[in-house]
């Protein structure tokens, strides 16, 4: 019970890894407030998870629906202590058929909405006056470049980037901005990654999947489950000394 009585939002929270965060969340006694575009897909996972579990409808690209969904999360819940921003879009393509409104729709996505939610998340924790704690998701591909992921890769810099600066921002209010750097993460989303790979690379379904997973040092890709302990202790007064750094969890891919 380590969130026993803290508050917390999640973006991107209907499935995968912003799904087993709220569940996770909640098994440490926190009240959560899933977020996700999908209005019926979030409606759905947060009653899988009990009554602490509070569905938000959100699209972090646009300004209102931020607004919206930071309002009716605090207003279900009466403060907001935590976010972590997990809302992300993957692609991958080579660099000369990279479209533009493909560009535009992942830095609105995994840039701008990262942004823009750790934006109304200060707002609300200097309200409040008792600090906060914020959390983003980056990746492995942040910390390097990809030939097939350049705009993904991108984007998860500039939170890298954002993380700091916020976080430097930030903690004069007593809010600890941090991230975490996963790696491969096995799950659903990497159908569709597998298939980009399958495509670009000329390689058999499932090949490359298995390929990153055997490169791991670890020995395996990771689940979403490796990723919640991290989450849990940079929400907790254990972290409060930690500021503006992105931590990997990755299974040994990344050395920083």
């Amino acid at each position: 019970m380590r969130l026993a009585g803290k508050t917390a939002l999640i973006t991107g929270a209907a499935r995968g890894i912003g799904y087993e965060f709220a569940r996770a969340y909640l098994a440490e006694g926190a009240t959560v407030a899933l977020a996700d575009v999908n209005a019926e897909a979030v409606a759905q996972a947060a009653a899988s998870l009990g009554p602490k579990a509070v569905p938000v409808t959100m699209d972090v690209t646009r300004q209102d629906s931020i607004d919206a969904g930071f309002a009716e999360a605090v207003s279900a819940m009466g403060r907001l202590d935590i976010l972590i921003n997990n809302a992300a879009l993957f692609t991958a393509a080579p660099v000369v058929e990279v479209t533009r409104a493909e560009f535009d729709k992942l830095f609105a996505v995994n840039a701008a909405g990262t942004f823009f939610c750790m934006q109304a998340a200060a707002r609300q924790m200097i309200a409040q006056g008792q600090g906060g704690k914020i959390i983003n998701m980056a990746s492995q591909a942040g910390r390097r470049g990809e030939a097939l992921v350049s705009v993904y890769c991108a984007t998860k810099a500039a939170v890298i980037s954002m993380t700091q600066s916020a976080g430097l921002n930030l903690i004069s209010h007593g809010i600890n901005v941090n991230a975490i750097a996963p790696g491969v993460v096995d799950g659903a989303h990497w159908d569709g990654v597998d298939a980009f790979f399958a495509k670009y690379e000329h390689k058999q379904p499932g090949q490359k999947k298995k390929e990153v997973g055997a490169a791991v040092p670890f020995g395996r890709m990771g689940t979403a489950e490796d990723l919640t302990g991290m989450a849990i202790f940079l929400a907790t007064d254990e972290a409060k000394y930690i500021v503006a750094q992105c931590f990997g969890v990755d299974g040994g891919n990344w050395m920083a």
